[in-house]
């Protein structure tokens, strides 16, 4: 699993965020850090991807691409945005579990996209090639094209429940007092 904490946060800043938008609190708690607590509970291993060395102008799609070039020889990726805080240890092992069945597993809840998208190690080369914002959907599109996309409708909202602004710290905040 490949989780992204490289990117700059601007929007939350631009909604009047005081720290970057992964070391915001959510009930006392920075967001990645419950990212990265779901992740320790999924048992899967992973890697982080914070800033590199040209940061200014990395990507989403160079943030992907260097997490798999860290990982060349994993069987396979979940692609992890580091700000879903409320996303389900279950969920994640769902998604990997998918992934013996198709080179691409693409999760929805309610209707809506969500993440981590899965990618098989037949995808490798096409992640790696991956640069500037666009992130993968190029790569979800082209096996989607190819009938080869498993659509994996999943009843665990935490997968659409990022973190942009401050009005998504506190429809998060609420989500998570009504789950407990």
């Amino acid at each position: 699993m490949i989780v992204l904490a490289a990117g700059h946060g601007r929007r939350f800043a631009e909604s009047g965020g005081a720290t970057h938008k992964l070391d915001a609190l959510l009930d006392g708690v920075p967001v990645l850090q419950r990212v990265l607590d779901s992740v320790a509970g999924s048992g899967l291993r992973f890697h982080l991807v914070r800033p590199g060395v040209t940061a200014e102008t990395d990507g989403m799609g160079d943030s992907i691409s260097r997490g798999v070039a860290a990982t060349a020889a994993a069987p396979g990726w979940l692609i992890l945005p580091g700000d879903l805080p409320l996303i389900r240890p279950e969920t994640l092992l769902r998604v990997a579990r998918e992934l013996s069945s198709s080179p691409v597993v693409q999760p929805f809840c309610s209707g809506r996209r969500g993440h981590p998208v899965g990618f098989a190690a037949q995808c490798r080369d096409a992640l790696l090639a991956l640069r500037g914002d666009r992130g993968a959907a190029t790569v979800v599109g082209s096996y989607r094209e190819a009938g080869q996309l498993r659509i994996l409708e999943l009843d665990d909202p935490g997968i659409v429940t990022d973190i942009d602004t401050l009005e998504d710290l506190a429809q998060a905040e609420a989500l998570l007092q009504s789950r407990d």
